[in-house]
């Protein structure tokens, strides 16, 4: 996600969840947000100014009628100098202020001056959340522009369970970065796929490939931040739904067929980055086979060419494949790009111990075909995804792509480090 340098205002009332807004301060600076926290009064009470003052590198403001805090920052400064501002926690108390246009402090000073997207990131009791005049108060919020993320449902700090635990850090924070994302891609509806296919062979047991669904999920989540109606058809990966997105789950590699070709009359726009295996046994087991009966021939026949499928019926459609290669990358790539009748494919090394499958960073070859070649260096999968969102937006709406590269910031290379792995 591109929040580097964005200016994010975030805003604590007071309850209880206070403890995750430290999370959520620690997640902007660590993507390159410039954070200025706004406390109540009643905040100070769960957590203190100096705790976030430490994570976020800025003073933290509390009191409009504090003299030295009006000279250095000013509230209507703080409201002007925003990309975004994000109430979190957002109490019963300070929706109902908000929606009546109460300003006597100085978060709800911020949040009626700012022009900038509001979010607002509810947390209380969960009879205080369904209380007729609290979504009321959220109705009014929002009809007038405020965005809102959450509650979540679960138990509560109170000893209640049900709807009115804050959000995941994590999950606001990727709102926060659609907010303040260029929205170049508004009325394109993007296909994706990503992970492995399971094709069984008994039971228990099937064929795979190392696929995590991370490049897939991240092109998902880029797509939808930019304005995108996105659609992931998915194998089996133990990933998280990105926030907005339509989820298709499927197995195998015919049921990604079915589910690709299914949503691909809608799509204008069509990812594919999904490790689709190229064979399936000939016969599965109907029981699982017993050890001493195994050892026999393993027929296997050819599962559909999808992408191929795809490319006879491109018309007007974006089609953009992946290549997954261990040797003469570009060369092999540039004959996929032509068999299938790509506009773009995107070509790894997957042999690389820092890149391709199940780490977090990439380095890809982009190649068109017009016989362009871009060679990206290393990125977090993230920052690739956007590259790729740059690319398709340049082509399909040239001035809107012209428009996002000019406000966002270049990417930041990955170090060189030993690569994360997990069990995906």
């Amino acid at each position: 996600m591109r929040i580097e340098g964005k200016r994010v205002v975030v805003a604590l009332a007071g309850g209880i969840a206070c403890y995750k807004a430290a999370d959520l301060i620690r997640l902007l600076v660590q993507h390159g947000a410039r954070v200025r926290v706004v406390m109540t009064q009643h905040a100070r009470e769960f957590i203190t100014p100096l705790t976030l003052q430490t994570l976020s590198g800025a003073p933290v403001s509390t009191d409009t009628f504090d003299l030295t805090q009006e000279s250095e920052i000013g509230h209507i400064r703080l409201a002007d100098d925003a990309d975004v501002v994000v109430v979190a926690p957002a109490t019963a108390n300070v929706i109902g202020k908000l929606a009546a246009g109460i300003a006597d402090d100085l978060l709800t000073t911020v949040l009626i001056a700012t022009r900038v997207p509001r979010l607002l990131a509810p947390a209380m009791n969960v009879h205080m959340f369904e209380n007729p005049i609290v979504q009321d108060n959220l109705r009014r919020l929002r009809a007038v522009g405020y965005h809102v993320i959450g509650p979540a449902s679960g138990d509560l700090a109170c000893g209640y369970t049900g709807f009115g635990r804050l959000s995941e850090p994590a999950e606001i924070l990727e709102e926060i970065a659609t907010l303040v994302a260029p929205r170049d891609l508004s009325g394109e509806r993007v296909l994706v796929t990503a992970g492995p296919t399971r094709e069984s062979l008994d039971p228990v047991r099937f064929l795979s490939n190392r696929s995590s669904g991370r490049m897939g999920y991240a092109l998902a989540r880029a797509a939808r931040r930019r304005g995108a109606d996105v659609t992931l058809v998915c194998g089996p990966t133990a990933l998280a739904p990105p926030a907005g997105v339509d989820v298709i789950r499927v197995t195998n590699a015919r049921e990604m067929q079915r589910a690709v070709v299914g949503a691909y009359g809608k799509a204008t726009i069509v990812v594919m980055t999904a490790a689709v295996a190229d064979y399936r046994p000939e016969r599965p087991a109907a029981q699982k086979v017993a050890k001493d009966a195994a050892g026999g021939p393993l027929r296997l026949v050819r599962n559909p060419d999808i992408l191929q499928e795809l490319g006879r019926r491109k018309g007007s459609r974006m089609l953009i494949g992946f290549a997954a290669e261990t040797h003469d990358l570009r060369t092999r790539a540039a004959r996929k790009l032509r068999q299938k009748g790509l506009d773009l494919i995107v070509a790894n090394d997957v042999t690389a111990g820092d890149a391709g499958f199940d780490v977090d960073t990439n380095r890809v070859v982009l190649l068109d075909a017009g016989g362009q070649a871009e060679e990206l260096p290393l990125l977090s999968k993230d920052e690739v995804a956007e590259r790729l969102c740059d690319w398709i937006s340049a082509r399909r709406h040239p001035r809107r792509g012209r428009d996002a590269r000019r406000k966002s910031p270049p990417a930041r290379r990955v170090p060189k480090r030993a690569p994360k792995r997990s069990g995906t």
